[in-house]
């Protein structure tokens, strides 16, 4: 009785170990989902649907590259809106959503790979600005765009200022160099590359307001192995130059 006993723990124990380290079926696949987001993630003709090499930006050319370098299958879909992707990266196995920022609230929900770029909030001015601030509080006294539903026009509201709203950011852009508005509330790096598609350049940052890194969020079913794998990549990447090659490409 002793003996199959110990027998059957062994069976239990080996089996663990094994399934542990069991190779990826050669057919497994990581469904990557994204949204438009300029210059991370975009759809090459601009509209709110893509698929596979329809899809250009800086993240998307880092996840394409990193999960070429780890040897791992995907597919990759642009759609919209955000809060559909979101939740089918998070109840979904094995799918994934880019980019997002790491946030405590959510630290526990999705494995993470990265950061593969900043998402920083700044107050932008015109190159010949003489405009200097200490903190946003400082800024009211001035005239904000914004883009209108965007978190950082919620934000700026949040401490008091009423920033001017516009429907696409980039308009932003004109509007500080026609000198319609004395700041330009936006991200860093995608309010400069909004300002390039503008043909604006030599905008001046005049308050760095807040920061945060941007990452790949993939569902807590995707394997430890896959994570592991995926992040190696990224910093070997990083290392070798070629994540800051692509991000001053779109610069």
């Amino acid at each position: 009785m002793h003996k199959r006993l110990l027998f059957a723990l062994a069976g239990v124990v080996f089996g663990l170990s094994t399934s542990a380290h069991a190779e990826l079926a050669p057919d497994y696949r990581v469904v990557l989902l994204t949204e438009n987001f300029p210059p991370y993630n975009m759809a090459v003709n601009g509209k709110n649907f893509a698929q596979e090499d329809k899809l250009d930006g800086i993240a998307v050319d880092i996840v394409r590259e990193m999960f070429k370098r780890a040897g791992v299958n995907y597919s990759m879909t642009l759609r919209f809106p955000w809060d559909r992707i979101y939740k089918l990266a998070l109840e979904k196995p094995d799918y994934g959503v880019f980019v997002t920022a790491r946030l405590p609230e959510r630290e526990a929900l999705f494995k993470w790979v990265g950061p593969i770029g900043p998402d920083d909030w700044v107050l932008l001015g015109r190159g010949d600005s003489t405009i200097t601030l200490g903190s946003l509080a400082e800024a009211k006294q001035y005239r904000v765009g914004a883009y209108k539903g965007d978190a950082i026009a919620d934000h700026l509201q949040q401490q008091g200022l009423q920033p001017v709203t516009v429907l696409r950011d980039q308009q932003n852009a004109r509007k500080l160099m026609a000198e319609q508005i004395d700041l330009w509330a936006t991200g860093d790096p995608a309010g400069r590359y909004l300002a390039k598609q503008e043909g604006v350049s030599g905008l001046k940052t005049i308050l760095r307001f807040d920061s945060a890194e941007l990452y790949l969020a993939l569902n807590k079913a995707v394997p430890d192995e896959v994570v592991q794998k995926l992040q190696a990549e990224l910093d070997r990447m990083r290392d070798e130059g070629f994540v800051d090659d692509i991000l001053n490409s779109y610069l």
